[in-house]
């Protein structure tokens, strides 16, 4: 496994993390032998980032700390753990993922601060639990670069989290350089564009109840057609280098700079397996540039409206 430094505050982590959602049962019901063998399968292959930055403080996170927290038990030294958590009470929230996790520290504490956060004041907040020793290094979820950089002011951001994939380009406009010009690391989320970019996603039939991309405008059946349009180009090009899609989709997002990190999120070791030896795939800059322009931003059927986490 390809192990980066990802940004300048001193964070080292596998090029290819195990991201959590997966297994709290947002794509599909979760096995929870399975999850637990998934996350220990994980570390065997290198993986050392487990992204737990999912919606749910007391309910979906909850349950996938716990997991995640008896996992890696006599193996924490191994694993670099990111948690997160909304402006309102961030003390609390972390004791709470603390207890679930059943360790002494978080390595990495992300805050989703949302549009009308108070900034400063929350992330000075946050600074004393890193001065406490309780959090290793603080990080945001999907802010705006502004956020970013107001927070960066008050005490040093290690790493941004925001989606980012084939499908997805919308941080390369501002947030992505922002997190360059400050040393910031980048964990893109959703680099598989929620299953899409693995070209087995024809219809959102195929999802269950409960499934979060039946409220993600582009899976609904009309947009989804629309957008599969886009794939047979990076098909022909995952074909000529004898590789899937999905792993071609990761290999470009690791591409894109030696400070991202990409996140996928699986409850399958099948899929973990597929998806860790991505990182083993080089390609040119010429090839990353053809496979931006196969998919235009502009072009993404229901891509410009709110989506969900």
């Amino acid at each position: 496994m390809q192990v980066k430094k990802v940004g300048r505050n001193g964070l080292v982590s596998s090029a290819i993390g195990l991201g959590g959602l997966a297994l709290t049962g947002a794509y599909g019901r979760v096995e929870p032998a399975e999850s637990f063998r998934t996350v220990g399968h994980a570390l065997d292959l290198g993986v050392t980032l487990i992204d737990l930055a999912v919606p749910g403080a007391g309910g979906a996170r909850g349950t996938v700390e716990r997991l995640v927290g008896k996992a890696v038990s006599g193996r924490r030294d191994e694993v670099l753990i990111t948690s997160c958590g909304g402006p309102a009470r961030p003390e609390r929230s972390v004791e709470a993922s603390l207890r679930r996790l059943r360790t002494d520290r978080i390595d990495v504490y992300s805050l989703h601060l949302g549009g009308t956060a108070r900034v400063e004041e929350t992330v000075g907040r946050m600074a004393r639990l890193v001065a406490d020793g309780k959090v290793g290094s603080l990080g945001l979820c999907g802010p705006t670069a502004g956020q970013l950089r107001r927070a960066h002011a008050v005490h040093p951001i290690a790493l941004v989290a925001s989606e980012y994939s084939l499908w997805d380009r919308r941080v390369e406009e501002r947030l992505l350089p922002a997190a360059r010009e400050l040393g910031v690391g980048f964990s893109a989320c959703r680099p598989l564009g929620r299953g899409f970019l693995t070209g087995r996603v024809v219809s959102p039939e195929q999802f269950e109840p409960g499934d979060h991309r039946l409220a993600d405008p582009r899976f609904e059946a009309g947009n989804l057609a629309v957008n599969r349009k886009l794939l047979p180009a990076a098909e022909y090009v995952a074909a000529q280098l004898n590789l899937g899609l999905g792993r071609l989709a990761l290999a470009w997002l690791l591409s894109r700079g030696d400070d991202v990190v990409a996140v996928p999120s699986t409850r399958s070791r099948i899929h973990l397996e597929m998806n860790a030896a991505a990182a083993g795939v080089r390609l040119t800059p010429e090839l990353g540039a053809s496979l931006a322009a196969a998919f235009p931003a502009q072009a993404v059927a229901g891509g410009g409206r709110r989506r969900p986490p």
